[in-house]
């Protein structure tokens, strides 16, 4: 949809008009500005702006100087009119010149000759609001009931057409009287507000009549326990409950503990918040507003529960404010430094990507985590002043640390998914790092699948923006919800990061490795690279690396440290060492080879029961008649500490140690794969008289240092000591040694999967 325009005539002739009103069309899930009067500039005290300022600041941060109790209020209300129409009427708080007016906001829609529906909302100050004054309640009242009265825009209705249940404004009105009665008579007002977990999903796999039709039974179920009049429906799935303290701890027990839906298979699980109003002081909507930031508090947990409003749910919703309001003081003054944590190259050991993270050290609040201050610039939609900036700190860093004469690895940074509504931001980062003169492949787009997930075919076209500029896109936190391999499907990411639950669930037995290890062999199959991330300890980075995990990021081996950290730690010899990108290539051939993941394994030949069972492989690194083992599975190191002891310890080997003596034939074999990339298959015989049959094939050669990288499999051995191979398996290794000898004479295939396909159809 393309965002309207008036002829010029008539955009002056409005844009003059000093009645406040403003025109909005709702586009892609936002709410585009197309109009703005000088009444409506003069009344939120925007006189000193320039125009187009406004204008972006209503795009991008329309609630900006919107008091935070009314926030969630005008943003259910504001949705619900552009998603369902209808008329739009609501009263909050805007802080014009230092001090909060109360503003009166109402409007409609019209459609245009060419079918474009706009949004028309006009504006009214209805006072000045003096915070928790004591007079100043009634006064809030007062216009309230005024505003009821006096409205000659629109006709409003008293009741939810669905539900019957009394409207939000009405409500107000019912709740206040109702309120006050039950404090004269010795109790404790509350105020409750439920929302339900999966309705927008339930909508789509049922339709929006049964949806309908839970709303309808709920309703029902609420009048019968707390009576019409104390009850109303906001919106969409959203109702507010006025009561008493003991009524509204044994009801919500009661709601929570039969949820809601048709029948037992569509059952919806529901949050409920709770407010005890005991301070009169503070406005109704003030209290309905505490109540929905208690039930929002367990918006990202998938169970009926209970949530009560305490000082906390305010010092957060207080900071978030706080955070929003000083973002862009906070960005000029360097309060917000980026840190980078390094990515390691399984292959290497070496560091062959960063990821920049924000940190907030605040003069006033002190440290803020980043779950404290990126929520709330997600929620205000300011969030990609903060990664611009990102992107504009790494692109400094990277020209200081190659003036340093340190490798420039690639650097990875996170965006919202508000960055993909507020602003061009495919732009915005081509734009800077072109100016930059970085190379745009050294830089990474990070993004979450549930930034996907929520709009997919938009975010598709933005991800393939990104990659046909030349950046990387990895999907970030694979696995931390419900993650689905459609979005893998679908979406051309070229890399995704296993989240670190999988990670710190690996010492939980076999179930949480057989997982971690299919999720790195599908990823190798749809040609995307892995990184897992919350490494912490030795056996986790070896386990990884041998499934053939390509990149591992964690504590274990460094933590998020600013970028003059890493230059003082190059300088004194304890940086990891950046990866030389030339050899890039190389090792991340090296990093996809998984040990565990030969066709056909050592189960199917010798009965293992371990999903791990496979025969004994290692990876060597060949030059010059020098062989370095570079990695290995469990199943080779099992094998040569029981069969042959005295090499278990030795990782490098010379060609000329072994002239004239035993192994003499398959190092030469190897090295002979190296030099020529042909795969072989040969029977060489040990000093203690084993006979034993290898397989190797050359994975890649290095360009800088042209080592070759060789593996080797063992496929069979004549020792049968502590039942190693039995004779019945020693008959069998003989069967498919007479397969294997017959394809090496027939020239083998040209690709380990034909190879192996030919011995899976051997009768």
């Amino acid at each position: 949809m393309e965002k309207y325009r008036y002829c010029d005539e008539e955009l002056k002739l409005m844009e003059k008009s000093h009645v406040p009103f403003a025109v909005y069309q709702f586009i892609n899930k936002r709410v585009i500005t197309i109009i703005l009067s000088q009444g409506f500039i003069d009344l939120f005290g925007f006189e000193g702006m320039k125009k187009e300022d406004v204008y972006a600041l209503m795009d991008n941060n329309m609630y900006r100087d919107t008091h935070p109790d009314d926030m969630a209020t005008l943003g259910d209300a504001a949705y619900r009119f552009a998603t369902e129409g209808g008329a739009y009427d609501v009263i909050y708080r805007s802080k014009t010149h230092g001090e909060y007016r109360i503003i009166h906001a109402y409007g409609r829609h019209i459609h245009k000759e060419d079918g474009t529906r706009l949004a028309f909302i006009w504006y009214t100050d209805q006072g000045a609001y003096v915070e928790d004054g004591k007079n100043e309640k009634d006064f809030m009242m007062n216009l309230f009931k005024n505003q009821l009265a006096e409205r000659s825009i629109i006709a409003q209705t008293s009741h939810d057409y669905l539900t019957g249940l009394p409207s939000m404004t009405y409500f107000f009105e019912l709740a206040e009287a109702g309120c006050k009665r039950i404090r004269e008579k010795g109790k404790k007002p509350v105020i409750l507000f439920t929302d339900f977990n999966g309705m927008k999903v339930y909508n789509q796999k049922y339709g929006m009549e049964e949806g309908d039709k839970v709303l309808k039974e709920f309703t029902d179920k609420l009048v019968g326990i707390f009576t019409h009049e104390n009850c109303s429906r906001f919106s969409a799935d959203h109702f507010c409950i006025y009561t008493n303290l003991d009524k509204g701890l044994s009801a919500a027990e009661q709601l929570v503990s039969s949820n809601a839906g048709i029948d037992i298979e569509k059952k919806l699980r529901i949050r409920i918040g709770m407010y005890v109003y005991e301070d009169e002081n503070i406005s109704i909507s003030a209290a309905c507003d505490r109540a929905k930031m208690a039930c929002d508090s367990g918006k990202n947990t998938f169970t009926s529960k209970l949530y009560v409003f305490d000082q906390k749910m305010m010092t957060a919703i207080e900071n978030r404010q706080y955070v929003v309001e000083n973002l862009d003081k906070a960005i000029k003054e360097g309060w917000i430094k980026v840190y980078y944590q390094p990515i390691i190259r399984t292959a290497n050991g070496r560091v062959c990507h960063e990821e920049a993270l924000s940190r907030w050290i605040d003069p006033v609040k002190g440290f803020l985590s980043p779950a404290e201050f990126i929520p709330a610039l997600e929620e205000s939609n300011t969030i990609f002043k903060l990664d611009l900036y990102v992107v504009d700190s790494i692109l400094v860093k990277m020209r200081e640390q190659a003036d340093y004469g340190l490798y420039l690895v690639p650097q990875s940074v996170n965006l919202s998914r508000s960055d993909f509504y507020a602003c061009d931001i495919v732009e915005e980062v081509r734009k800077r790092v072109d100016e930059a003169g970085i190379p745009r492949d050294r830089i990474v787009i990070e993004i979450t699948e549930s930034i996907v997930g929520d709009d997919i075919d938009y975010m598709i076209d933005r991800i393939n923006r990104f990659k046909e500029l030349g950046f990387k896109v990895w999907m970030d936190d694979y696995g931390s919800g419900y993650s689905s391999p459609m979005i893998l499907q679908k979406v051309p990411f070229d890399l995704i990061k296993i989240d670190m639950q999988f990670v710190r669930q690996l010492d939980e037995g076999e179930r949480a490795k057989i997982i971690l290890t299919e999720i790195v062999r599908m990823a190798m199959a749809l040609g995307m690279d892995t990184i897992a991330e919350g490494i912490e300890t030795k056996k986790q980075a070896e386990f990884l690396k041998d499934i053939g995990c390509d990149m591992l990021q964690g504590y274990y081996f460094c933590k998020p440290i600013p970028p003059e950290e890493i230059i003082k730690r190059n300088r004194e010899g304890i940086q990891i060492g950046f990866e030389n990108p030339r050899e890039e290539d190389y090792y991340t051939q090296l990093g996809k080879v998984n040990l565990y993941n030969l066709s056909i394994s050592a189960n199917d030949i010798y009965g293992g029961d371990s999903y791990f069972d496979t025969w004994p492989m290692v990876m060597t690194e060949c030059k010059d008649g020098h062989i370095k083992i570079i990695k290995y599975n469990t199943t080779f190191k099992a094998y040569i500490d029981e069969l042959f002891p005295d090499s278990a310890n030795t990782y490098e080997f010379d060609l000329s140690d072994f002239k004239g003596k035993n192994g003499e034939l398959s190092l030469n074999a190897v090295f002979q794969c190296a030099e020529d990339g042909k795969r072989i298959i040969l029977d060489d015989m040990t000093k203690d008289g084993k006979i034993i049959q290898i397989m190797a094939w050359r994975v890649a050669v290095n360009p800088v240092t042209k080592v070759s990288a060789v593996m080797v499999a063992v496929l069979s051995s004549s020792d049968q000591r502590k039942g190693f191979l039995d004779e019945k398996h020693n008959k069998e290794f003989q069967r498919l040694s007479g397969k294997y000898e017959k394809l090496r004479k027939e020239n083998v295939p040209s690709s380990p999967a034909e190879w192996r396909n030919s011995i899976m159809n051997t009768p």
